[in-house]
């Protein structure tokens, strides 16, 4: 296994991705129950060069519920029947998730519900308001 390579400036070195196979589950017969085709990749986010602070903080607010007690980003990956294209898929996925956060989030434009949106909406309450007395018991004018 060679490094993660992330961005230009950022590079996970081999020695902080850990890795293991296990027996995948479901369904396959003998093969499944004799070849460790599932991969687990471990990695402790911590800021290092060109992977900042701020990136670290927003890579594990987002991805946090994957972190375990120690730590480390836990991936799973158990799609193929090999093993080398599971951890190439673990590590694509891994790539993926710190590209994905890698920029702060945009700020929200706080904007007003148009005069049609808001027409639409009372329309549709009336409609539903007249289909539920409609369903009551006819009333007797006398």
């Amino acid at each position: 296994m060679a490094d993660l390579p992330v961005t230009s400036r950022f590079v996970i070195s081999e020695a902080d991705l850990n890795w293991s196979a296990s027996r995948s589950g479901g369904p396959g017969g003998q093969n499944v129950n004799k070849v460790n085709s599932k991969v687990t990749l471990r990695w402790k986010p911590q800021p290092q060069t060109g992977f900042d602070e701020f990136w670290c903080k927003r890579f594990v607010t987002q991805f946090g519920t994957r972190i375990n007690k120690e730590g480390e980003m836990v991936l799973h990956s158990e799609a193929t029947r090999d093993q080398s294209r599971n951890l190439a898929d673990a590590r694509e996925r891994l790539v993926s998730m710190l590209l994905g956060c890698r920029l702060p989030p945009k700020k929200r434009n706080a904007t007003r519900p148009t005069l049609g949106s808001k027409r639409r909406r009372l329309e549709g309450k009336r409609q539903q308001s007249e289909k539920k007395r409609l369903r009551g018991k006819p009333r007797v004018d006398d």
